[in-house]
C-alpha cells in the first residue's frame, strides 16, 4: 500500500512540472504583452473628434479582427496573425462598448489600433 502511495505522490508531481510548464510555454517570449504593442504616440482612433466617425473605424477594425480570427487560413497559420487578431477584436470590442455608452476610453483606443496594426503586420 506504501508503494502506491509513493506511486500516486510521483504522479501528482509529474502532473504538477506539466502543468507548470504549460503556463511558462504560453508566455510570449517571457515578454509583457505591452512590450510587443508600444504606443509611441497618441493613436489615430484617440485624435478622431467626430464620435460617428471613430465609431465606424473601431466597428470597422472589429470586424476584420473577428473575419481574420475565425479564418482557417489564420488559425491554421505558424505566423501570430490569430492572437493578434484575438487580441484586436477583444480590445475593439472593449471600445466600442465604451462608445456607446459615450465613453471615449483612450486606453482600449490605443489598444484596438494597435493590436489590429500588429494583425495587419504579420498577415503580410
Amino acid at each position: 500500500m506504501a508503494f502506491m502511495g509513493k506511486k500516486r505522490s510521483a504522479l501528482a508531481g509529474l502532473c504538477v512540472l506539466a502543468f507548470t510548464g504549460q503556463v511558462a510555454a504560453a508566455d510570449l517570449v517571457g515578454q509583457p504583452v505591452a512590450d510587443y504593442c508600444r504606443v509611441a504616440t497618441t493613436s489615430n482612433l484617440v485624435l478622431t473628434e467626430n464620435t460617428g466617425e471613430l465609431t465606424a473605424e473601431v466597428v470597422r477594425l472589429m470586424d476584420e479582427a473577428v473575419a481574420a480570427a475565425n479564418s482557417s487560413q489564420w488559425i491554421d497559420s505558424k505566423r501570430p496573425v490569430f492572437v493578434w487578431a484575438s487580441e484586436a477584436k477583444v480590445a475593439c470590442g472593449m471600445a466600442y462598448g465604451y462608445l456607446r455608452t459615450n465613453t471615449r476610453d483612450e486606453d482600449t483606443l490605443n489598444k484596438c489600433e494597435c493590436f489590429h496594426s500588429r494583425m495587419v503586420e504579420y498577415m503580410n
